[in-house]
């Protein structure tokens, strides 16, 4: 082992940077757990802050909003699990499909593009996309006379979901595919060869050779998708669900912690512990997905 190190000194060196922000930026902040058994007070500070227990825990379990956090929480991260998972592995094999370079090199670049745009960005052409006031949706669902006056669409609390999911596959779809079509890349040419002198059409291919071999990295990201069902986003639903009349559909534990702890009511305290009970559930999500995949053969561990 050190004999390998010292040969491999300058790659090893390559890894630490990564090391060291994974240390500040995850394992660092893990030491404010501490705040959900206390009554922080922001002058006394950690040390001299009293400990109340799971008093917090039990404020969050029995608070008013509860059931609707969850309920909203569970219910947009389903929705875009079952969406946004599917998508980019759907995008990939069609974009293995194609013939035409060129065209496949565009339609990556359109569709990985909005990855790299901010949400602020997003949620600023969203807002005009879907605005009363000469948004183009209005305009042209009104040339197909498919409506009279035009819709606040970011007003009506049925609609909010499909918009947020609708964005998020839209913004994520061509990144994610990346790493699938990676590991189609990585599939032996002999396999599709031996298939096509059998006789199998591309669409046989496709779901006999193409789909079993990235399988392990499909269950991987399934694995880790089923590890943060509980975080239903942040950014997308803070910015386009800032509408009071959403706050039944777009308040979830991301956005309630961030109220509860920065924005209105400053409880440190009781929001890490409303975190907390998010993080621990997505842990043991995550064991639980990682213990049934093992069975099937692919695990993370």
């Amino acid at each position: 082992m050190k004999a390998r190190w010292l040969k491999q000194w300058d790659l090893q060196l390559m890894v630490v940077p990564a090391l060291l922000f994974v240390l500040l930026f995850s394992y660092v902040p893990m030491w404010g757990i501490v705040l959900s058994f206390q009554q922080y007070n922001l002058f006394k500070g950690v040390f001299h802050s009293p400990w109340v227990g799971l008093d917090n825990f039990k404020l969050f379990f029995n608070a008013p909003e509860f059931w609707q956090l969850m309920r909203n929480t569970v219910a947009i991260s389903l929705l875009k699990f079952v969406t946004a998972f599917p998508a980019p592995i759907v995008l990939a094999l069609l974009l293995n499909e194609i013939r035409s370079m060129a065209f496949k090199r565009f339609v990556q670049t359109v569709t990985y593009l909005p990855h790299f745009m901010s949400w602020v960005i997003v949620a600023t052409f969203v807002t005009s996309l879907l605005s009363v006031d000469n948004g183009s949706l209005n305009i042209l669902l009104q040339k197909l006379h498919a409506i009279g006056d035009p819709v606040n669409w970011l007003s009506i609390p049925e609609y909010f979901w499909a918009i947020i999911v609708s964005v998020g596959v839209w913004k994520e779809i061509g990144f994610a595919a990346i790493v699938y079509l990676a590991a189609i890349a990585g599939v032996d040419p002999a396999l599709y060869e031996s298939a096509s002198m059998d006789g199998a059409s591309r669409l046989r291919q496709m779901f006999a050779i193409t789909i079993p071999c990235i399988s392990p990295v499909i269950v991987i990201f399934l694995i880790l998708a089923i590890g943060s069902i509980l975080n239903a986003g942040f950014e997308d639903l803070l910015l386009l669900g800032k509408n009071p009349v959403l706050g039944s559909v777009a308040n979830v534990i991301d956005t309630y912690v961030y109220r509860m702890g920065l924005k209105e009511a400053q409880r440190y305290s009781y929001a890490t512990a409303a975190g907390l009970f998010q993080a621990v559930v997505n842990v043991i999500l995550l064991v639980v997905a990682n213990r049934t995949a093992r069975r099937f053969g692919h695990s993370l561990w």
